[in-house]
């Protein structure tokens, strides 16, 4: 079964959007802005089944991953910690704008 990406920002403790109290010009978030979403979910797409199985993390998240894996050159078990712990991995590049196809 193929996840839906998280249409909309995730909100904090406080109700504050938390992309809003990021740093814009951080280079991931800059990052995020001109990678090509929408070719990696229909790229990826035809491996993921509907109504099958448990539901899947979302495309652009393990896309996303894979990229922050890879530009930090960190093990999964690393990338993993850091998206728990690191607002900015949280946020971007994996986070769907709204408005844009699932």
């Amino acid at each position: 079964m193929r996840a839906q990406p998280p249409v909309g920002h995730q909100a904090n403790l406080f109700g504050t959007a938390l992309l809003l109290q990021l740093d814009a010009q951080n280079p991931l978030l800059k990052l995020s802005t001109v990678m090509p979403w929408s070719d990696f979910d229909q790229g990826f797409a035809k491996y993921y089944t509907q109504g099958l199985g448990a539901p899947n993390k979302p495309i652009r998240l393990m896309v996303g991953l894979l990229i922050l894996k890879q530009l930090e050159n960190l093990s999964d078990e690393q990338v993993v910690l850091q998206w728990k712990r690191n607002p900015y991995y949280r946020c971007q590049p994996w986070r769907a704008k709204a408005g844009s196809p699932r």
